[in-house]
C-alpha cells in the first residue's frame, strides 16, 4: 500500500510540475516553408466582410459608408476587397494574433494599397500589412451618406 501511495505522490507531483511549466508558444508559418506565402501589394476597399460575402453584387467601388460603419460599429471584421472580389483579412505578424482593427479604423470606406506578406489558403486570402496608403485617385460610388 505504501508503494501505490509513493507511486501515486509521485505521478501526481509531475504532472503539477508539467502543468506550471510555461507553455511553448505557439508557432507561425511566417517563417516555415509551408505556408503558402507571398510578398504582395493590392489594392482594394477597406470595409465590413458581412455585406461582400453575402450580396455578391457588393463590388470594391460602390458602397454605403453608414452600412459599412454600422456593420463595423457592431463588430463586423474588417476585411480589404479587391476589384476582383477578392477578401483579404489582415493578420498581425505575432503568435498569438491580434487584431488589426485599429490600424484600418482610419481607412474604414477608402480605397488603399496595402503591401505587406500575403497567404492564401483553399480560397482564403490573409494579409499582413506593412503599408498601407489611401489611393486617392480612385473613385468610389457612396450611397445614403
Amino acid at each position: 500500500m505504501n508503494r501505490i501511495l509513493r507511486f501515486c505522490v509521485l505521478v501526481s507531483c509531475c504532472l503539477g510540475v508539467m502543468m506550471a511549466l510555461p507553455k511553448p508558444p505557439q508557432k507561425t508559418s511566417m517563417e516555415g516553408d509551408r505556408a503558402n506565402r507571398s510578398e504582395a501589394t493590392i489594392e482594394g476597399l477597406v470595409r465590413d466582410i458581412a455585406c461582400p460575402m453575402q450580396n455578391l453584387d457588393g463590388d470594391a467601388t460602390h458602397l454605403s459608408l453608414k452600412c459599412v460603419r454600422d456593420c463595423v460599429k457592431a463588430g463586423s471584421p474588417i476585411g480589404i476587397l479587391t476589384k476582383d472580389g477578392e477578401i483579404y483579412l489582415p493578420l498581425s505578424d505575432k503568435m498569438p494574433d491580434y487584431s488589426q482593427r485599429q490600424k484600418l479604423m482610419p481607412f474604414l470606406g477608402k480605397y488603399v494599397q496595402v503591401k505587406g506578406i500575403a497567404f492564401e489558403r483553399q480560397g482564403t486570402h490573409a494579409i499582413v500589412i506593412t503599408e498601407i496608403k489611401e489611393m486617392k485617385g480612385v473613385r468610389l460610388t457612396l450611397e445614403g451618406q
